[in-house]
């Protein structure tokens, strides 16, 4: 190669630099947009890290709750209940009632087989007529030898006839007496056997002793029904029954706390099967006497008024109270957790979690209900809610959970 083409080979530096200059302005728009894309993702919350909270919950509490002096739990009870059964041994024949069957005072509930019963009442009223006819055929038999004894008694005064046949006559009379006692007797015997054989036969039909529900059935037909139940495959019981008008809550009550309840009372009463439901009540009694194991007090607790959905032993819980519930205390209210509430920019604010992030919700506060404050508006019970928000919350932060 000679020296000219040497000198031909060279460099344009010029050339080589000038494509990255005109690429220089896209490296600054890029950065720009990234920046400005942090500066939204740290705005918005994306990139700031979660803010530790402790959460709550909106609530409902009942305006009774202020002034609640103590509670107890018990069960619902029937004070008039029985177990209906038999007084004689027989086979079940007839069952008239189910469960939730209402009767009332001497309807039949069920008839045990009777046939030897209703043949000895039988054979008892044919007897009391026997003994009716002989007191008829005794009387007709008084009435002649009463006859003949006044004319043998005025014939031997005048000495017509002799002493003999006179007595003869007085000894006819006396027997016909007496025969009309013995008839006499033998009727109220046998009135008296006809009333035992009715009552036998009475005891075959087993019937309610008070207005009632059934609760439970024990017995079907084709059972064999004993007064004790002690032979094998017998039933003592037919049914239970319950005055469902004689339910009271019975409720134990600690001897440390007995001071605090008195007879006559105001109670308010919740059912575990009704938990969005107070009834009121009064307490009725308490039970002079304690028990040693669990060192409680029985007390017993009657309602206002009977609620046709309140079933014996159903679970309840009872608020014993200072004071009667006053009109307009019977619903309840949305409460919160004062510590929750917070201000922002003048208003009062709850803050509300939504998935991992918290909304600001203006509330409207109400009265205090003892140590939470109403809501008036603005949140809704069962909301979850951050407990004593810190400075740096605000609306759409994001949050975490306080590991408890």
């Amino acid at each position: 190669m000679g020296h000219e083409d040497l000198q031909k080979l060279k460099i344009d530096k010029a050339a080589a630099f000038r494509p990255a200059a005109r690429r220089r302005p896209l490296y600054w728009i890029g950065a720009a947009v990234a920046l400005a894309l942090l500066l939204v993702l740290f705005a918005t919350g994306v990139l700031t890290p979660a803010v530790t909270v402790e959460t709550g919950t909106v609530t409902q509490v009942y305006p009774s709750q202020t002034f609640t002096l103590l509670n107890a739990s018990g069960y619902v009870v029937a004070q008039r209940k029985a177990a209906v059964a038999a007084k004689l041994t027989g086979r079940l024949v007839w069952l008239g009632v189910e469960e939730g069957s209402r009767v009332r005072k001497g309807d039949v509930l069920a008839r045990l087989e009777s046939d030897d019963a209703a043949a000895g009442r039988d054979q008892a009223a044919a007897n009391l007529g026997t003994a009716r006819a002989s007191l008829v055929q005794a009387r007709a038999e008084l009435t002649d030898a009463s006859q003949a004894y006044e004319r043998q008694k005025q014939l031997v005064r005048e000495g017509i006839v002799a002493k003999a046949d006179f007595d003869a006559a007085e000894a006819r009379f006396l027997r016909a007496r007496a025969a009309v006692t013995a008839a006499e007797s033998s009727i109220r015997a046998a009135s008296a056997a006809l009333r035992g054989a009715e009552v036998n036969l009475e005891y075959s039909l087993i019937r309610a002793p008070f207005d009632a529900v059934v609760l439970t059935k024990n017995a079907d037909v084709g059972d064999i029904v004993t007064p004790i139940g002690a032979a094998a495959d017998a039933k003592a019981a037919v049914v239970s029954i319950a005055d469902l008008a004689s339910l009271q809550v019975e409720a134990d009550v600690s001897e440390s706390n007995l001071a605090k309840v008195k007879e006559g009372q105001p109670c308010e009463i919740q059912l575990d099967s009704l938990p969005d439901e107070r009834f009121r009540g009064f307490v009725h009694m308490i039970v002079p006497t304690a028990d040693r194991s669990k060192a409680t007090v029985l007390v017993k607790v009657r309602f206002e008024k009977l609620d046709p959905r309140i079933l014996p032993e159903m679970s309840a819980k009872v608020a014993f109270l200072e004071r009667p519930v006053a009109a307009g205390e019977e619903k309840p209210k949305t409460a919160v957790n004062p510590a929750a509430v917070t201000d922002r920019d003048g208003r009062k604010v709850l803050f509300v979690l939504k998935g991992d992030r918290v909304a600001a919700v203006p509330v409207t506060l109400g009265a205090r209900q003892g140590d939470m404050v109403e809501i008036v508006s603005g949140a809704k019970a069962g909301d979850r809610i951050v407990v004593k928000p810190l400075d740096k919350l605000k609306d759409g932060t994001r949050v975490k959970t306080a590991e408890k």
